[in-house]
Formats: structure tokens, sequence, C-alpha cells
């Protein structure tokens, strides 16, 4: 048993490790093997690729993606291994704080290592696309005089120094403002679409406008007003996924969460 590090041509090799219905995230993870941000590894028997898993840096916090093992290798260590090793490099990376979204088959792996259950995320997806809404006229496009307020809000919520990955999808996406401040942002492109907003108000209008284009919403199960929202436009509660940490604990607001950027970055 070996572990190496997951380069672009191993990709090609993975897919009989991917669970059903998660195909999409195939070219997430080649991303991750052409960013300076991301480190993939993978763990081979006899060559033959069983399990992967990646390491993104966001300063002093990391978060792990996307470890998965192959079906007929599972409850021989690997999942463990993948999970040990990756912390291993938060060491190296000087991270303080390391953070992963855990299912109910990985749960178990992640609590002997140490981490511990912060909250959960619930899922919600509807029948059908709910109406257009009119928006709100305090929605306006993104221009580069928010980038600071932006910047300061996103870090109050997250507890994150993440300003470098959401400056990628800052054009293009909306921004809540009233009183001449930034009240909440909307990222179509980063991730699920992120919403993150300091009233309420602010993030259920960006909901809206979120949801013209989509059917499904995940956020902190922390946010009782995104969840009334939901039930109240007939979104179907489908599960929950919990989000762990081990090391550090972080000044991080759930509550002001309205939809999180994906299982790769809470």
């Amino acid at each position: 048993m070996e572990i190496q590090t997951l380069e672009h041509s191993d990709i090609n090799l993975i897919t009989d490790l991917i669970p059903p219905g998660w195909e999409e995230i195939v070219p997430t993870i080649d991303s991750y093997t052409s960013s300076d941000y991301c480190f993939p590894i993978k763990v081979t028997i006899d060559k033959k690729i069983v399990g992967i898993g990646t390491a993104i840096i966001n300063n002093d916090v990391e978060w792990l993606a996307q470890i998965i093992v192959h079906p007929d290798n599972r409850n021989q260590g690997i999942g463990k291994l993948i999970t040990q090793s990756l912390v291993e490099n938060s060491n190296s990376k000087c991270c303080d704080t390391i953070y992963l979204l855990a299912t109910d088959l990985g749960e178990p792996v992640y609590k002997k290592i140490g981490f511990e259950t912060e909250t959960e995320y619930l899922f919600f997806q509807g029948e059908k696309k709910i109406r257009a809404y009119r928006n709100s006229e305090n929605i306006v496009e993104f221009n580069s005089d928010f980038k600071k307020q932006i910047s300061n809000l996103d870090r109050q919520v997250s507890g994150e120094d993440r300003m470098f990955q959401l400056e990628q999808h800052l054009s293009g996406s909306y921004v809540y403002f009233q009183d001449n401040n930034v009240k909440g942002i909307y990222l179509p492109t980063l991730g699920e679409g992120l919403i993150i907003a300091i009233t309420i108000s602010a993030g259920q209008e960006l909901m809206k406008l979120r949801l013209t284009t989509n059917n499904y919403s995940t956020f902190p199960i922390d946010n009782v007003c995104a969840t009334e929202f939901m039930h109240q436009n007939n979104f179907k509660e489908l599960g929950k996924e919990k989000r762990m940490r081990l090391g550090k604990k972080r000044n991080w607001q759930p509550t002001n969460i309205y939809s999180r950027i994906a299982g790769n970055l809470g």
C-alpha cells in the first residue's frame, strides 16, 4: 500500500471509486491537481488506485475534501490512512484548524482520529423551481468598491481568511447594499452559490434570487430563518451532513450562511 500525489494523468483511473450520483465531482478533483493550494493524494495497492483525498489550504485553515475509498477496499483502514496523511500535511502548512464535511460512512473514521462535530448542514430540494421573484432594489451587481467590505464580511462569517478564493468569483456576483453598507453577498459561480448575509432580509432576498435558477439549497442547521424560508416555499428536507473540526475552534457564524459553497469548503 502506497501513498502518492494524485496527478492529472490519474483522473481517468479514479472513475471506479466515485459513488453513484457523484460523477460531477471528477472535474473538481482534476482541478485540485493543478492548484497551488490543493494537495490531492492517492492510495495504491499493486498499482491500482483504491482511495483518494485532498487537502485544501486557506492560509491557516485546512479543508479535507473528497475522501473516497473503492467499495471493494472498505474496512481496510484506507480511509483512516488518507485522513491521517492529510492531517499531517496541515502541520507542515502551519494550519491550526482542519475541517471536513462527513457522510454517515465517514463519520466514525474521523471521530477515531479526533474530529468532533461542530454543526450539521441541511439539504433541501423542491419538486420544481419556485416562481421568479421580484428582485429587491437593494440587490446590485458587484463592483470593485465593494471588495473590502465583502472581504470583511466573509472573514466575519466564515472565521477564515479566504478572499483569494472568492476573488475569482466576484465578477458576476451580487451584493445586498443598504445604508451604504454591504449586508450580504451571493457568488453564483462559487460552488453551489455561496450566500452570506448579516441581516435576515439580505439573506432571504439573496436566497430568492438564487432559487430562481436552482431547485435545491444547503446551509447550516443553525440558520433557522433560512430553514423556515425553505419550508414556506414547499422545499423538502432531504438529509443532513455533519461539519467536523480538528484543532483550534474558530469564531464563525453559521446563522449567517444562507447557501454553502460545497462539500469541499463548507
